[in-house]
């Protein structure tokens, strides 16, 4: 039986973690998977409640981190050096920057038969100053040569990574959208939905719009603040705008609730007159996005935005800004409205449409599932991933 090293930044809560553990999962009894992930940030969630679920068991590596430290890089490199030496892989497959790095020049260094690398977002725009961005493209020049095969996540991003930015020829990239278990996002929506907003004390006559990620500042929930406190102003319809994620941007975020005038609460604490609810982590999103009623993205770049999909897969319309490859997970007109990056007016009116307009905004929740409900779902990654595995071991 092939094995194939998994190398993953860290098991946090989001859309990688699900895809590391479904592939894991389900490529058995074809590939065994030896799982090594990094330390995930305090202000993250952890996600190994999805590998203990499925009965998987991860290896960690205390010294691979997200931020960049020459001595602790170095020992991880040399730790995933050891593992493979021991492993013996016959692929090993790493997933989002900092594995990516350590551990393709690992296996390469190891002489390891295929190399394979997902790109589940970039940092070529939007995250560092201009110097520091042309150092990560020739970095990920460099590593895209000693890989067998890059794997980006949507059509846009594969554009970004060969045409953009030539990080690879196209025809050494494929494209493999992400796969979730979609379906529980299907199954008892009005028994979540009134279980959600009993907890968070929203009333049925209220519209809630829920923005979920961490927040930081690539998800640019200052948009989403001014946006929607634009909404509320033209509005005379009860609004409550719910962010659910941590990071380490949530004090900024509340003192800009402040500055514009937005009482908000924290959990289910009774602030009366609040207008936006702080949750933090929820791990049963389905739980969450039953409750909602318009789920928003503002984010600065993105690669394949799983709260998006999710939200399709509920019958949920989406309000986002059109970066990265989210114009391949969301239909414009028909599942949801995307804006420009950082347009707060035109945000905001694509908002204040699903507000006030009953009809447009079920007309676009119910095309949703049509969307995602076979492209991203995780028996689909599977088979693609599969199939992969099998050409690059001939």
């Amino acid at each position: 039986m092939p094995r194939v090293l998994r190398i993953i930044n860290r098991l946090n809560l989001g859309g990688i973690s699900y895809n590391v553990a479904y592939l894991s999962k389900y490529l058995e009894p074809d590939f065994e998977t030896m799982i090594l992930s990094g330390i995930k940030l305090d202000s993250e969630e952890s996600s190994q409640f999805i590998l203990d679920e499925l009965g998987l068991k991860a290896h960690y590596l205390p010294e691979m981190r997200r931020e960049i430290n020459w001595k602790n890089d170095r020992a991880a490199y040399l730790k995933i050096k050891s593992i493979i030496r021991e492993f013996k892989p016959d692929i090993v497959h790493t997933h989002a920057a900092k594995a990516g790095t350590l551990g393709r020049l690992a296996a390469s260094s190891c002489g390891v038969k295929a190399i394979v690398h997902t790109f589940h977002g970039h940092v070529f725009h939007s995250y560092f100053s201009p110097l520091k961005t042309k150092l990560f493209i020739r970095i990920e020049k460099y590593l895209a040569s000693k890989s067998s095969r890059i794997i980006a996540i949507s059509d846009m991003q594969k554009k970004e990574i060969c045409e953009d930015f030539k990080i690879c020829r196209p025809e050494k990239a494929s494209v493999i959208p992400l796969g979730f278990d979609l379906n529980r996002f299907r199954n008892d929506q009005e028994e979540k939905r009134k279980s959600f907003r009993e907890h968070y004390k929203i009333a049925e006559d209220e519209i809630a719009v829920g923005i979920i990620g961490r927040i930081t500042a690539i998800k640019n929930h200052d948009l989403f603040l001014r946006a929607f406190r634009q909404a509320t102003i033209k509005t005379s319809r009860k609004v409550k705008a719910v962010i659910v994620g941590d990071g380490e941007d949530m004090e900024k975020m509340q003192q800009l609730c402040l500055q514009l005038g937005l009482k908000y609460s924290v959990n289910n604490s009774v602030m009366p007159g609040a207008r936006v609810i702080f949750t933090s982590w929820i791990k049963n999103v389905d739980w969450a996005i039953a409750g909602l009623d318009i789920i928003a993205m503002t984010s600065l770049n993105e690669g394949t935005p799983v709260s998006l999909i999710e939200a399709q897969a509920a019958d949920k319309p989406v309000v986002s800004t059109n970066v990265g490859g989210i114009e391949n997970v969301v239909v414009n007109g028909v599942t949801g409205l995307l804006s420009p990056s950082m347009d707060v007016i035109s945000f905001s009116e694509n908002l204040s449409k699903l507000i006030e307009d009953d009809l447009a905004r079920n007309k676009l929740g119910q095309k949703g599932w049509e969307q995602v409900g076979t492209k991203f779902h995780y028996t689909r990654l599977v088979d693609d991933v599969r199939r992969l595995y099998f050409d690059l071991l001939k």
